[in-house]
């Protein structure tokens, strides 16, 4: 038997990747964010091909990580992981600091920013695997880093109680997303792109 939720207690962070392509400033959250070496220092990091934000990284090359910190509000979280980059734009009305490469990072409620170049991307299916080495580093504050279980636990709201006379629901475990109705077994989270075994009946 093989429980999902086990994966939970991987010892995730949780991070806004930023890229740019021309004129477009996009973001999205990820939690595979990771160091491969250190000299040079070599980044990797899982994104899914359905986030806009991995076809920009895949076409410029180039990416900027900020660390999210335990003060992160789900705000940040719903802004840079609820909707896509091809349907709204995720820094309108902002004016936040770019890094030398020219790419915006998120300068409140993280601790640090990476700068990356891309050296290889690796296709896993629904996921690109792009490794790339760190060109640019900055310690933004000492506050603690966010994971994923923290995430889960205390900043992502819980589902409010379900009466006995409304439709069927289910919740995704993953980011909250609310889905009324059956279930269907290939069903995908709108919001979030994990597959229906990760959703749970309210």
């Amino acid at each position: 038997m093989f429980d999902k939720k086990s994966t939970y207690k991987l010892t995730y962070g949780l991070f806004v990747l930023t890229a740019r392509e021309g004129e477009k400033d996009n973001g999205c959250i990820v939690n595979t964010v990771s160091m491969l070496t250190s000299d040079p220092c070599r980044i990797v990091v899982f994104v899914n091909k359905d986030n806009y934000t991995e076809g920009m990284i895949r076409r410029t090359g180039v990416f900027n990580a900020s660390v999210l910190t335990e003060s992160a509000p789900f705000e940040i979280f719903k802004k840079f992981g609820f909707s896509s980059g091809r349907d709204v734009d995720k820094f309108a009305g902002e004016s936040l600091p770019r890094t030398e490469n020219g790419l915006y990072y998120i300068p409140e409620h993280t601790n640090a920013v990476l700068s990356v170049k891309v050296v290889d991307a690796l296709d896993y299916g629904t996921h690109t695997l792009f490794v790339g080495e760190a060109t640019e580093g900055i310690v933004l504050s000492e506050e603690k880093s966010v994971t994923y279980e923290k995430y889960l636990n205390e900043i992502k709201p819980k589902p409010t109680a379900q009466k006995a006379a409304e439709k069927e629901k289910w919740v995704c475990t993953v980011c909250g997303y609310e889905h009324e109705g059956p279930l269907p077994d290939d069903f995908i989270c709108p919001w979030c792109k994990h597959p229906a075994s990760d959703f749970e009946k309210v």
